[in-house]
Parts: C-alpha cells; structure tokens; sequence
C-alpha cells in the first residue's frame, strides 16, 4: 500500500474542495434558478438551505474521511464493519465514474467553443465551424482531450496534483468571472438583468417548488454523496478544525454560485436588448447547454471584434470549473484502486481514465438514448440516495464516542461546542427526512 497524500495547507484544502464543489451546475444551473424563482429570494433560501442541509452532509463526509484515513469503500466498510458499508462504497466510486463520464462530454465541448473564439480570430471558417458543429469526431476528440487533462493533474497526487493546480485554478476561476462581471456591467441591458437578479420577490419564498429547487441546488452543487469530499477529507491534517474547514469550503461554493448569477443574468438580459431570444416557449428564461452553447454564443457574436476575447475568457472560465470537478471525482475510484488492490498511482490513474473515456465513448455514440438517462439515474437517484446512506451511516451506524475522538484532535473542548451540540442528532433525523423529502419529489 502506498504512502497517503495530504493537503499542505488550509487554503490547499479549502481551495480544493470549493473546486470540486464549483462545477458546470454553479455557473449554468444556479443564476437561471434564481432568475426564474423570485431573484435574491431563491438566493436567500439557497444561502440557507446550502447551511440547513448541504454543510451537515459535507461534514459527515470529511469527518468520515479522516477519521478513517481510507478511501470511500474502505471508510464505510471500517465504520460499518459490515459488507453493507464497502458495498455503499464501491457504489459510490461507480455513481461518480460515471457522472463524470457524462460531465467529460460537456466539458470537451467547453474546450471546442473557446478553440472555436480562437478561430474566428484568424479567420479559418471552416475549423470554427467543426467546432461548434455536433459530431461524433468532435465530441470523442474532445472528450479524451478533457480526460486527459484531468488524469495529468490526478497522477501528480495530493500536493503535487490536486492542490497545487486547485492553488492556480480556483484565484484564476475568480478573476475571470470578476473580469467578465465589469465588462458585462458597461453594456446595454445589464441593469434589467442585475435588478432581476437582485431584487427578492418574497411571495415565491414559501413555495414548495422553489425550495426543493434551492434544496436541490444546494445538495448537488457540494458534490455531496459520491465520496469526493470523503477522500479529500481523509487528506485533511489532523491538526486542522473540520467544522470551521467546512464552513469554509460552503460559503467559497456559496460565492462561486452567486458571482455566476452576477454575470450570467445580466449578459442574458444584454442578449435580449441585442436581440437574442432568452426565453423559452413557455416563458421562463433559457437554461442549461441551449444558455451556455446557444444563447451567450450569440451574445458574443453581437460584440464585433471583441466578442472573440469575451467567448474566449467565458470559455476558459468553464474548462476551469469543469477541471477542479473532475480531478476530485477521478480521485474517488483512483485511491479505492491504489490504495485497497495496491496499485501504483500512475497506473491506477491511465487505468481508470481509460474506462471511463470507454463509457464516455458508448454516451457520446449512443447520444440520444443514453446522454440523458445517465445523468438522470447518477444525478436524480444515485447521488441522493448515497447521501442518504452517509447520513445513516454518520448518524446511526458510528459510534458517537468515536466521532467525538476525531473532533477532538484538533479541539479538546468539542463536546461543549455548538457544532457538537447540533450535527449528531440533526443528521441523524433531519437531514435523511429531508433527502427522503427530495427523492421522493424528483418523481
């Protein structure tokens, strides 16, 4: 068995777990949430919520892992010592394989639409058009560019992949959108957008469709439930307070999601006075890939010469946040392989990534029947349950005293915290009612 990475610093950590935490659905998913459910009264129940349910399942996650030092199958399986716990574990390492089989095939066209900036710069017409085209060539070639990105970063290890590119990554992801806010502000139509954003509409704030919206949101951003942030817990030193490290990486998340929102709604509403459509048949804003793939593009397109910068900029921007996701759900499977079959990290790396190009391979030739149903199953289902199972396991399976140990090394005064007081019974009985909650609406 290899000697386990650790992160060398906090900011490494914090930096590290808001990058897995910050994906594609921050920056595409949330600023259309929120200007479709009442503005900053999504955003406040979003804030709240992200603190009533996500931060409790993320602590049972870090704790877990570094308790255990393990890998996700290996934790569940010492915590539980029970076939139930690895097999929860092995599960988990499946569900994340493949979200980001699906996640690469999103992230490859990401890298093609800022090649395609690239293009229209010199002028070589038919490349662009290659580019922003849907084809099997297109999508495998891109896909395995984006694989391989990810797999460079994973075999340099804990200090030397994960956190030292998480270091770069995450400041550059926030200058970027700070950059893209104070250009998009000088335009015609951003104000529209920005008070839309802003301006809370409190009648929707009860409503049931917008709180398990904000509930949704808030769960799935933190990449809660497939062992991502088990295994970057099981990283953490021991010296380190998780309650306040966990803090951290929530409100980081928090402000990834609204500075998204600060961007993304008024350039839909600078696109509207540019003539772009940005409402759907029914009425509601465009979200998801037609936003990202149909709508800004032709926003772009609108700006003359500089357009090509700006979709440049938007486009390296999302290969970011796309990049610090996919180098923490590689690391799940990664430390299962190197660390409980003993493996070399190198050749676990290549191994894995390989199998999942595979799979990505089979979604992208089979497009319209399997793209969708993917996501779908690993997202809509597999993720809540598996959170479900970690609230179980966290609140009834461990013992109290031994959870109590782990917080104790980093503060000998936890049992009379407020954390210590709160989180036992809380995602012992409220958090799995909620997910239930969740589940049983996403039918």
């Amino acid at each position: 068995m290899s000697a386990r990475g650790e992160f060398s610093s906090r900011l490494g950590f914090v930096l590290a777990a808001a990058g897995s935490a910050v994906g594609l659905g921050n920056i595409w998913g949330f600023p259309t949430q929120v200007a479709s459910n009442g503005g900053a009264a999504f955003v406040l129940m979003y804030i709240l919520l992200a603190f009533v349910l996500a931060y409790p399942v993320l602590m049972a996650e870090l704790l877990i892992g570094r308790a255990t030092q393990s890998n996700m199958v290996d934790a569940l399986g010492k915590i539980s010592g029970s076939i139930v716990g690895k097999a929860t574990g092995i599960w988990g390492c499946v569900t994340v394989s493949l979200i980001l089989a699906f996640y690469a095939i999103v992230a490859g066209w990401m890298i093609a639409f800022g090649l395609q900036a690239l293009t229209n710069i010199f002028q070589w017409q038919s490349m662009s058009l290659w580019l922003t085209s849907f084809s099997d060539s297109r999508n495998l070639i891109f896909c395995a560019l984006f694989v391989l990105l990810t797999a460079l970063i994973v075999i340099g290890g804990v200090s030397k992949g994960i956190e030292r590119w998480s270091v770069r990554l995450m400041p550059t992801l926030f200058l970027i959108v700070l950059l893209l806010i104070g250009y998009v502000m000088t335009l015609d139509g951003a104000v529209q957008g920005l008070k839309i954003y802003l301006l809370p509409d409190f009648s929707k704030v009860l409503n049931p469709d917008l709180l398990i919206s904000a509930m949704g949101q808030a769960f799935f951003s933190m990449s809660l439930g497939v062992g991502t942030m088990l295994v970057y817990g099981s990283y953490v030193s021991r010296k380190e307070k998780l309650p306040s490290l966990g803090a951290s990486v929530a409100l980081v998340d928090i402000a990834v999601a609204i500075l998204a929102g600060l961007l993304i709604i008024p350039a839909m509403y600078v696109a509207l006075h540019n003539g772009v459509e940005i409402f759907s048949e029914s009425g509601e804003l465009i979200a998801g890939d037609t936003l990202i793939f149909t709508v800004l593009p032709a926003l772009f397109d609108t700006m003359g010469s500089v357009g090509n910068l700006v979709a440049l900029a938007f486009f390296i921007l999302m290969t970011i946040a796309a990049v610090t996701s996919s180098i923490s759900m590689l690391e799940v499977p990664v430390a299962y392989v190197v660390e409980s079959h003993g493996v070399k990290r190198k050749i676990a790396v290549w191994l894995i990534a390989t199998v999942i190009f595979l799979c990505s391979a089979i979604i992208a030739l089979n497009f319209e029947s399997l793209f969708g149903l993917v996501i779908a199953v690993t997202t809509q289902y597999s993720q809540p349950l598996l959170g479900l199972m970690l609230c179980i396991f966290a609140g009834w399976v461990w013992k109290r005293n031994e959870i109590l140990q782990e917080l104790r090394h980093s503060d000998e005064h936890a049992a009379e915290g407020l954390f210590w007081k709160i989180w036992p019974w809380y995602v012992r009985f409220v958090c799995p009612v909620i997910i239930v909650l969740m589940f049983y609406r996403s039918f």
